[in-house]
């Protein structure tokens, strides 16, 4: 018989992002690096000359207009991996990915809000001088979970 939880996917999202362009930069570098789903909560997804794959055609895409209705609908055993700048968020050189997960980026200029950090199951941070745009920050992490590292 099929064990479902032993299948692995992800989905990466923006809270409240503040560019589009960046969003289209995110959604090309989702289809490449793996994501099963992309996600918006806040605002919306226009489309975007930097999504060059139209990954939002190519792959699902949700949109919630607030945390709530995103933490509602999230899929079944799947933990929320917010990506944020603190120092409760474990590195990510030695984090271990979960199977099934949601990665959540913020907005550049504010980063997630305070629930969005108290509901996320994991934080993770990775070693920067200084922030990075959003759509790098999110291919770092996917370009991190591809590596062949434990999962938990």
């Amino acid at each position: 018989m099929i064990d479902n939880f032993e299948n692995e996917y992800f989905g990466i999202g923006i809270q409240n992002g503040k560019t589009p362009e960046n969003l289209g930069a995110l959604w090309r570098s989702a289809q490449n690096l793996g994501a099963s789903f992309i996600f918006t909560i806040g605002n919306r997804y226009a489309k975007q000359s930097s999504d060059t794959h139209n990954a939002v055609k190519s792959m699902p895409y949700f949109h919630y207009d607030t945390f709530d209705a995103f933490y509602k609908n999230l899929p079944k055993g799947a933990r929320v991996v917010g990506v944020e700048l603190t120092d409760k968020a474990q590195d990510l050189e030695t984090f271990h990915h979960p199977r099934r997960c949601v990665y959540l980026l913020g907005a550049e200029d504010h980063g997630l809000s305070h629930k969005a950090i108290e509901k996320s199951h994991f934080l993770v941070k990775f070693k920067s001088q200084l922030s990075l745009n959003v759509a790098v920050a999110g291919s770092i992490v996917m370009y991190d979970r591809g590596i062949n590292k434990p999962r938990s």
